[in-house]
């Protein structure tokens, strides 16, 4: 059925497509032995990713038992917004006359709840060491913990919401503007991850489905989901997916041994230490794996669709080209690709923890004792093998896409292709050419 509706849509839509795809009918497809054998990967795929995702789409009792936990431990209370009124400095009440500190104690109306438009004051902030109230003043919007039991208000945080819903409005703005409707699909994709990631991964783990198995399966359904969606039903996509999923499973591959010979726990972090004081029977170390999956995806995505985009365009532009050669020029597209995409994982774990890496900074410790922490150790294994996966992603998808030869010109009678067969490919054709220009 899957492969079905993949073949149907890629026949009738070409004028949907913003480039030239891999095929042209029904017909070319069915011919082709590399395409169907791409169609039945990737059907196979889809029928295990929804398979999956039924045996393993959680009934909410781990969700609602982790939070009876958590309320009774003392983790969850409500969060309401409140409007400051008053900010007054004093001496603390605990201060000794040898010993005088100096406090803030904030007033707030409380905005939503049973006491909305009541008016309460927060506990102290000591401007010694407590520097979170140091820039809040009157007018300002916060979030604050409210405790049923006791009637007590606490202060939890700033209400970022309208600068963020302004910060999205433009984005999605941005996007629909450039994009037009490819920009709106990618759009509706991103939803769609959102909605995988909050309804299905995060309770599937904590109704105690083992984390890498939930991780698998929702990387898959957001690959099929994501691509399908973004860049239409088509053969082109239909290639990009099956290097993505191949390439995702070499990351997992690589992830599940490297992650085990370092024996991480998972205890490292904060939420890890919590989290099994409201879910005891979540495998933390499992949990970081499946975290390592599907943050490979994004990349893998990207560098997939890009190399099948290149080797349509070489075919649509030179449909004479040997094979060979479209393969040789796709990887060497690849290539550059992958020296700017390598770094990209090792920034974007780098920056969330920018903080961490300022405090090893400063711990006289060397490079090496430091990457043995597992905190550090972590992000390096996420990744050198979300890295090595990319790597993989460039040859595999550009073969693949090369292979298809649906849809390709039929070379004429006399033309040079046609007066000897297309030569194998070769390692060495992959190769940098050293008198090849810089510019």
């Amino acid at each position: 059925m899957l492969i079905a509706a993949i073949i149907v849509p890629m026949g009738d839509g070409s004028h949907h497509r913003p480039g030239p795809d891999l095929g042209s009918g029904p017909r070319e497809w069915l011919s082709d032995r590399v395409l169907l054998s791409v169609l039945v990967f990737v059907g196979l795929a889809g029928v295990a990713a929804v398979v999956g995702l039924v045996l393993l789409w959680p009934t909410g009792e781990g969700r609602d038992a982790a939070q009876e936990r958590a309320d009774e431990i003392g983790l969850a209370y409500q969060r309401l917004t409140a409007t400051v009124t008053e900010v007054a400095d004093r001496v603390c009440s605990y201060s000794g006359p040898d010993d005088p500190q100096a406090c803030r104690t904030i007033t707030v109306r409380v905005d939503e709840g049973s006491n909305a438009g009541t008016e309460a004051a927060l506990p102290e902030f000591n401007l010694t060491y407590d520097r979170t109230s140091i820039r809040i003043s009157p007018g300002d919007k916060v979030i604050v913990g409210y405790e049923d039991s006791n009637d007590y208000y606490f202060f939890v945080d700033r209400d970022r919401r309208t600068p963020l819903v302004w910060l999205a409005g433009l984005f999605a703005a941005v996007v629909v503007a450039l994009g037009r409707l490819r920009g709106a699909m990618a759009l509706v994709g991103m939803a769609a991850t959102l909605v995988v990631l909050v309804a299905f991964v995060a309770p599937s783990v904590l109704d105690g489905n083992h984390p890498v198995l939930v991780a698998v399966v929702a990387a898959a359904v957001i690959a099929f989901v994501g691509l399908y969606v973004t860049h239409g039903l088509n053969a082109r996509t239909t290639v990009a997916l099956a290097g993505t999923l191949a390439s995702l499973g070499l990351t997992l591959g690589l992830s599940w041994v490297f992650f085990g010979l370092a024996e991480f726990t998972g205890l490292a972090t904060e939420e890890g230490l919590t989290l099994p004081l409201i879910a005891g029977d979540v495998d933390l170390a499992s949990l970081l794996l499946g975290g390592a999956i599907i943050g490979a995806l994004g990349a893998l995505d990207d560098v997939t669709v890009t190399q099948v985009a290149t080797v349509a365009e070489l075919r649509h532009h030179s449909p004479h080209l040997p094979r060979r050669e479209i393969i040789a020029s796709g990887i060497r597209v690849g290539r550059e690709h992958i020296a700017a995409t390598v770094n990209t994982l090792l920034l974007a774990y780098a920056g969330a923890g920018l903080p961490l890496v300022l405090l090893f900074a400063v711990s006289d410790q060397s490079l090496a004792m430091v990457a043995n922490s597992e905190l550090i150790a972590v992000e390096i294994v996420r990744t050198l093998c979300g890295s090595l996966g990319l790597v993989a992603a460039v040859p595999v998808t550009t073969v693949l896409a090369a292979l298809v030869k649906a849809g390709a010109s039929t070379p004429e009678v006399g033309t040079p292709e046609s007066a000897e067969p297309d030569p194998e490919p070769r390692w060495a054709d992959f190769a940098p050419d050293p008198d090849e220009p810089e510019w």
